[in-house]
């Protein structure tokens, strides 16, 4: 899965696409607009975040590419590759429950914490992805 060099892109299909972990320094892209929301990315090897009007939205250590990235109130979709395996996190709703899919298979369900942060580890090889599917229960 290649990277995206312009940092954060709106696709064709409704979505977004973020991250360039290949990056050996820190790189942001502040003030992108998509669908009446402000949108920021900070991205390198170490790690990707991406805010939504000045908000938490997604966090992964190390760094990551996310493509078809697509939120709605009840759930979370997106294809993700980084180098090695790699840890993200989102901003949910707080203390709510969410079932996981990673690949297409249920990695069980989990709730949020009061903050409404969900942290998920996917297992991945040098430039493998994955989609990821995180569904309110």
């Amino acid at each position: 899965m290649s990277t995206v060099k312009e940092l954060l892109r709106a696709e064709n299909d409704g979505t977004l696409s973020f991250g360039d972990y290949t990056r050996a320094s820190k790189t942001k892209l502040d003030n992108y607009e998509f669908e009446g929301d402000i949108y920021k990315v900070k991205t390198f090897a170490e790690i990707t975040k991406l805010e939504k009007n000045g908000m938490f939205v997604y966090e992964s250590v190390p760094g990551s590419t996310v493509k078809n990235f697509r939120e709605t109130d009840s759930e979370v979709t997106f294809k993700v590759s980084a180098p090695e395996d790699v840890q993200f996190t989102l901003e949910l709703e707080p203390e709510s429950e969410y079932e996981v899919f990673i690949g297409g298979e249920s990695a069980g369900r989990m709730t949020t914490n009061l903050s409404g942060k969900l942290s998920v580890s996917v297992e991945l090889a040098t430039d493998e992805s994955t989609e990821v599917k995180v569904v309110k229960c």
